[in-house]
């Protein structure tokens, strides 16, 4: 038995975040914010539209790019390109941490910063620069593309 106002509970914490973050709070905005938040990350513009779709009912694709945009400059999602695949989106967690792309399946995975202090590479650039971040992207095979292809 669910408690009186629990399936509402989501919609109040994104629309919450989106207070904190000074933004204006529109049903779209939290439909597409809860997406992201519940996807675990790494999802595309039109798999979003769609799971937001499912909370509030119609929602362009072009409103979806402007809502992400929206939110990705409110520093509430991060939106990563990697060369070859769609824009994905994720909940922006501020910890500066990279990817691992599947050469074979495309799947996605985050690699935490491991080798240094952030950004976790030592460019030779004169001081003056201010580098603020560093995007890697690993490619290889995940665990079961490569068992996989180790069977073949």
């Amino acid at each position: 038995m669910t408690t009186p106002g629990a399936a509402d509970e989501p919609m109040a914490l994104a629309a919450e975040r989106l207070r904190t973050a000074g933004m204006r709070v529109t049903a779209p905005r939290m439909a597409v914010l809860m997406a992201v938040s519940d996807s675990g990350g790494h999802l595309d513009a039109d798999t979003l539209r769609e799971r937001a779709q499912r909370i509030i009912g119609r929602l362009s694709l072009q409103a979806t790019y402007n809502v992400l945009r929206a939110l990705t400059d409110a520093g509430l999602v991060r939106s990563t390109q990697i060369a070859g695949h769609p824009t994905r989106y994720e909940t922006e967690r501020h910890d500066n941490h990279h990817h691992f792309v599947c050469r074979a399946c495309g799947s996605i995975r985050d690699v935490e910063c491991t080798v240094g202090a952030a950004p976790c590479i030592e460019p030779r650039l004169p001081e003056e620069y201010d580098i603020r971040e560093a995007a890697v992207t690993f490619w290889g095979l995940c665990p079961g593309c490569r068992a996989t292809a180790s069977a073949s």
